[in-house]
């Protein structure tokens, strides 16, 4: 009897336990990304891709990439609000139905795990104090997966901070070129009205080093500054961007090379400095059709070697039947001198899909594709002989 009691108890803790569990579950934020499929080449076999942030990601992707992003709001008392954010990505080449897991390729990377509270400042109470490791208001261009503004990383902050006419975002972000730790401070003005329609954000990166005592005998480790101004222009039918940024050393170096502002290279050669010039968007002409574009133009200089140049344009015109199916047709080009090398190249793909709803935005959407890549100065960029290469799959393409 005294057994009985016991195991009556334990089942009724268990079940108050899982049924307080189920209710928990129950509030939490699921979200993510991915993106998969089949494909395969005239020449190279597999499907495969080529310089996607210089002409189009558009029937252009070769890997399956995955985020799972689980959140909750774990307090929520007299107008103060604690949120629990995380988010594990996978990445792999897709050749096999089991892929294990390891090296750069195919591998599966801690994101996100941080910590929001808001409420803290009751004089401002849309104000975010935030630690750990996170996503940081990461600006990109969609229909390159090219993403010219973020720090992401293990930090600290606190963002949308009134400030006059505008919100400011303080943040400190951990940057480590290798060894060498560098520390990312970052600050942010947003939401500045410029005229109808229109905003302006301005933003300021410092990189510094932080080297060890041994790491500085014998080398030279330098600092570096980024200065991004983004102009937002809010259209009846779409929106347009235009974005001016300037760096200096390893903030320099990476204008040509299309970064993002973080991977800080703290052995940059003195004298490096870099801008490019950014305008992309989304349009409407009509209600079927909507346009997405971007033009990139960056130039690095160096006092080692030659400049690196790079020009580049890229247009995704879609033709929507109804509100699932649609046609998509991307074009891409780009030239490039780099150290007095001459590279260029070009992207035609033209695509038939079917999404979750009508926006050029809508997904998720399965798409089945057909591309044409041309290499216009390497003879043997798609093998021994080839310039040209085309590739034909299905990919399938979400974030909720």
């Amino acid at each position: 009897m005294k057994l009985n009691k016991i195991c009556l108890t334990a089942a009724a803790v268990s079940a108050a336990l899982i049924s307080a569990s189920s209710m928990a579950a129950s509030d939490v934020d699921f979200h993510g990304y991915m993106r998969a499929g089949v494909g395969m080449s005239g020449e190279n076999g597999a499907d495969l891709a080529y310089e996607k942030a210089k002409v189009g990601r558009l029937g252009n992707e070769n890997d399956v990439y995955g985020e799972i992003g689980l959140g909750k709001e774990v307090y929520n008392q007299d107008g103060a609000t604690f949120y629990v954010d995380s988010m594990l990505a996978v990445a792999t080449n897709g050749s096999n139905d089991w892929e294990g897991l390891g090296g750069d390729l195919e591998a599966i990377a801690l994101r996100q795990f941080n910590v929001q509270a808001k409420g803290l400042i009751a004089s401002d109470t849309d104000a975010t104090i935030w630690a750990g490791k996170r996503y940081y208001q990461r600006h990109d261009i969609h229909i390159s997966d090219f993403y010219y503004w973020d720090t992401s990383g293990n930090g600290a902050g606190i963002e949308n901070l009134s400030a006059g006419a505008g919100k400011l975002s303080v943040a400190w972000l951990r940057d480590d070129a290798g060894d060498v730790n560098v520390n990312n401070f970052d600050v942010r003005y947003a939401g500045l009205g410029l005229w109808s329609d229109a905003s302006l954000e301005l933003g300021l990166n410092y990189a510094m080093t932080n080297e060890t005592d041994a790491q500085k005998e014998g080398k030279t480790f330098n600092d570096g500054v980024m200065l991004t101004a983004e102009m937002t222009q809010g259209l009846s039918t779409g929106f347009n961007k235009t974005v001016l940024q300037y760096g200096t050393d390893g903030f320099g170096e990476q204008m040509a090379n299309l970064g993002a502002g973080h991977y800080f290279n703290a052995t940059s050669d003195d004298g490096v400095d870099g801008f490019r010039i950014i305008n992309w968007g989304v349009v409407a002409p009509s209600e079927s059709w909507e346009i997405g574009h971007q033009v990139v133009y960056a130039s690095t200089s160096y006092d080692s070697r030659d400049d690196h140049t790079i020009l580049n344009a890229v247009v995704r015109p879609m033709y929507k039947w109804n509100d699932t199916m649609r046609t998509i047709f991307e074009g891409g080009h780009f030239i490039e001198e780099d150290n007095n090398v001459d590279k260029s190249g070009s992207k035609l793909t033209v695509a038939q899909a079917w999404s979750a709803g009508s926006s050029f935005w809508a997904r998720p959407e399965i798409r089945v594709y057909a591309s044409y890549l041309m290499d216009h100065e390497n003879d043997d960029a798609f093998g021994a002989g080839n310039d040209t290469e085309y590739s034909v799959g299905i990919q399938a393409e979400a974030w909720w």
